[in-house]
């Protein structure tokens, strides 16, 4: 695709009202690309508002890549307990421990090996080249997805082969050389602002007067999507074991949610399960295989926590037990007190919050 006029004369609405409405956030005042490229993981599952806090934290801790390579995975996931889809920061891991080994922990500053580095695709290498050295390269987001179908009324689906390439295309068209990375960050700004999912206020978009949506009104239509991926219930009973001042963790691992992070014993049944039907069962009989002695202190409601494609139904079971017997394969006993030094979902976070909460 060409340039033409009228592209870069919406590139010049854009950077125009951004220089007014945008937000101030610490990342948009370095050219680091470590400090942009933290900023871009955490910000990909999660609101700028929730965001914020943790990407104070964690670049005080790991404020360059030598400090994240060297510190341990289990403190990288301990910092970026809460923020959820924990591959991001295993990925982030890996990464800072490639960079140490192969660039002398400097970042590498072309768009392909940018892209090289694990957990980084087309969109935050693009962020990151062009944010950081200019590079053009555009970004596309759902933001940017959202700004692009209404202004040019396009109905082609955003998550299918075709639809991906085009809008890349229509992106890259769109984008001034001079000035990619202070396009990017208006086109995106704009989307998180003011070219919102849900009930825009068209009347104050600077592109208003040239958007098809707008004319249409089609507003709400657009961007399409062909479908989504069905979600599945599944249905978790956690153990919170106490046995002399101490409690049981064991580290999750394999191709599931939570990767890396420690839990309690978890028996995971296929349908809701009630104390009686679960004490039952096979798996109950070998985790407590040993005790003699079980007492039963409390039941937590029923949490529901949904993540993406699958949904938690959640029990917690406080129980007490007179010896430790013969605990399964990779289970650690640690003093409850030092829990806080674990990094652990955020569901089980929450639980531990109710029971301080219910001793007040």
């Amino acid at each position: 695709m060409e340039h033409t006029d009228t592209d870069f004369g919406l590139s010049r609405l854009l950077c125009e009202w951004y220089d007014t409405h945008k937000r101030d956030l610490p990342w948009r005042h370095s050219r680091d690309p470590y400090i942009i490229w933290i900023s871009e993981i955490i910000l990909q599952q999660t609101r700028v508002a929730q965001g914020l806090d943790y990407f104070n934290r964690f670049v005080e801790r790991f404020p360059d890549i030598r400090s994240l390579a060297e510190a341990s995975e289990d403190e990288v996931l301990k910092y970026w307990q809460g923020l959820g889809y924990y591959s991001r920061a295993r990925n982030l891991h890996a990464a800072a421990r490639f960079m140490e080994t192969h660039y002398e922990a400097r970042f590498p500053q072309t768009y392909q090996e940018v892209r090289a580095l694990k957990g980084i695709g087309d969109y935050t290498a693009a962020a990151i080249v062009s944010f950081a050295w200019n590079l053009p390269y555009a970004v596309v987001d759902g933001n940017v997805y959202r700004v692009l179908a209404r202004f040019f009324g396009i109905d082609t689906p955003i998550d299918t082969g075709a639809g991906k390439k085009y809008f890349a295309e229509l992106a890259q068209r769109l984008l001034p050389p001079k000035r990619a990375g202070l396009h990017n960050q208006a086109m995106m700004e704009l989307g998180a602002l003011q070219c919102v999912p849900q009930t825009p206020n068209c009347t104050l978009c600077p592109l208003a007067d040239a958007c098809v949506a707008y004319a249409n009104e089609t507003v709400s239509l657009l961007p399409v999507k062909q479908g989504r991926t069905k979600s599945r219930d599944r249905f978790f009973h956690y153990f919170y074991i106490l046995y002399k001042g101490k409690t049981f963790l064991q580290k999750r691992v394999g191709k599931d949610i939570w990767k890396g992070l420690y839990e309690f014993p978890l028996i995971e049944t296929n349908e809701a399960c009630e104390w009686p039907e679960l004490s039952r069962t096979h798996e109950f009989e070998r985790l407590f295989s040993g005790i003699s002695k079980l007492t039963w202190q409390s039941t937590s409601p029923l949490y529901k926590h949904v993540l993406s494609h699958q949904t938690l139904y959640t029990t917690f079971y406080q129980l007490e037990i007179n010896e430790a017997g013969e605990l399964p394969h990779g289970f650690h006993m640690i003093p409850t007190e030092d829990l806080d030094q674990y990094a652990i979902p955020r569901l089980i976070q929450k639980y531990l919050d109710s029971l301080v909460g219910n001793m007040k």
